[in-house]
């Protein structure tokens, strides 16, 4: 019997030594065509990411060439996991950083990022290069603002796809023992693509580069035409662009597939079902790629793509049901009235809502945990009343000393009970004056509560129309 101590990896003497030699794994699972399909799970990174590789390479270089001092200050754009790969090595070497990302950022990796201290600046995710406010533009003026700053700039840093030539395609070719057919990747700086793809070029010339990228994106187009027009916009986070990345070496592809975001999220959801990996969005974008080729093909071939993050990111995105409904991805019917808004149904759970009889303190902690303002008070279905923070704090101000019971006062007693309702199949039409009056549109079918209106989701509705 052989002794498991002897295939286990030495103790690391720091996270940094973690980084790399992450594991393969082969698809069992899911149809793959002809073809053998294998993920490199990337998402075992220490930091969770592919981007630990760039983050160590981009920092370690500009120590070697003297622009990164010890004191000094990193700056960075970007959209996906890069600042977290490189918050993971700067909070070691001791270097403070500051990024700049888009809006469309998952709230997991921003909080993610504050809890390790860095300064995180956001900034709009609708404008492109050459806007003050678009990130990478933000990111350089930054930089040239603050002394002993430097601007890492992974979208050109040549230290970027240098260190996937080095370490992640080599590591590739030896887990595949050196039979490789494709190599699926998507593109957000362009290092993955580069990286692998001279690695490859030179040491498996029979594999093929194939490029997953989201609707929206040029790269596709690039790729096919040689040109692009106006991008368009994508939810995946961390691959797609709306220019060609300096890093980016696109003659190195010889196919590209535009993936949806619907069948991006779709398939990064069957892989958690099919094969029990918790990947990222821009996983499910290569995945289908990847998908796609295998099945085109005529006989076997050996395949591989990438598992970039973890899905433990977009918890409350991709993997949220309530999420996946308000960006219309749940197949639901449509009415032509109220009930198309309602992404969260109160019979359905959707809706954080308090009880007549529940204390003033459990109507705090609810509002606290779930960061809202007010809560529907609802009685076996019914809607009886609304509750919100000033009609706590009129509740429980006073003096001190008899504080403590006021918290125990019932919900009952300090509600709203003057309601304007909406019936859930009267049209959009009605919420706007709802709106003006600095309300939330309250929903019932007959006398059953059904959910809450707010602006946001009557903009998200007129989105997905437009």
């Amino acid at each position: 019997m052989n002794d498991p101590k002897s295939t286990l990896p030495p103790v690391a003497g720091s996270a940094l030594d973690m980084i790399g030699r992450t594991p393969m794994l082969e698809v069992r699972n899911i149809d793959t065509g002809p073809c053998r399909l294998f993920l490199k799970l990337e998402n075992q990174n220490p930091g969770g990411s592919i981007k630990d590789r760039v983050a160590r390479s981009m920092i370690e270089a500009a120590e070697a060439d003297g622009s990164l001092r010890p004191g000094g200050t990193i700056i960075e754009a970007t959209a996906g996991n890069t600042g977290l790969g490189l918050a993971q090595v700067a909070t070691l070497k001791g270097y403070k950083l500051i990024l700049v990302v888009p809006d469309k950022m998952a709230r997991e990796k921003i909080l993610h990022l504050r809890a390790m201290g860095v300064d995180v600046r956001l900034t709009r995710s609708d404008v492109g290069k050459g806007h003050p406010e678009y990130y990478q533009d933000m990111a350089q003026t930054l930089a040239q603002s603050i002394p002993g700053a430097i601007y890492v700039n992974q979208f050109e840093n040549p230290a970027n796809p240098l260190a996937h030539e080095t370490t992640t395609g080599p590591e590739i070719l030896e887990q595949m023992d050196g039979d490789i057919d494709a190599v699926v990747v998507g593109v957000g700086s362009g290092g993955t693509l580069t990286g692998i793809g001279r690695f490859l070029a030179k040491a498996s010339p029979k594999t093929r580069m194939v490029l997953a990228d989201p609707v929206g994106s040029i790269l596709c187009d690039y790729v096919a035409t040689g040109t692009y027009g106006e991008a368009g916009s994508w939810i995946v986070e961390g691959i797609g662009e709306d220019f060609i990345p300096v890093n980016a070496q696109m003659d190195l592809v010889s196919k590209a597939y535009s993936i949806s975001d619907r069948e991006s999220v779709e398939t990064a959801r069957l892989l958690l079902r099919k094969e029990g990996i918790l990947a990222g969005s821009s996983s499910g974008t290569l995945l289908a790629a990847a998908l796609k080729w295998c099945r085109e093909q005529t006989e076997p071939k050996r395949v591989v793509t990438l598992v970039c993050d973890t899905g433990s990111k977009y918890l409350t995105k991709m993997f949220n049901d309530f999420w996946l409904a308000a960006h219309g991805f749940d197949n639901r019917e449509l009415h032509g009235d109220l009930r198309d808004l309602i992404a969260k149904r109160y019979a359905d759970g959707g809706v954080i809502a308090i009880g007549p009889e529940d204390t003033l303190l459990t109507a705090y902690n609810r509002m606290r945990s779930s960061d809202i303002s007010q809560l529907p008070v609802v009685d076996h279905g019914k809607l009886v009343g609304i509750l919100d923070e000033s009609d706590i704090l009129a509740a429980v101000e006073g003096s001190d000393h008899d504080r403590a019971p006021r918290f125990k006062t019932p919900v009952s007693a300090a509600m709203t009970r003057a309601l304007n309702t909406l019936q859930a199949t009267q049209g959009v039409d009605v919420l706007p004056e709802v709106f003006d009056r600095d309300e939330v549109a309250l929903v019932c079918d007959g006398e059953e509560f059904v959910g809450v209106i707010t602006r946001v989701d009557l903009i998200n509705h007129l989105r997905l129309g437009a």
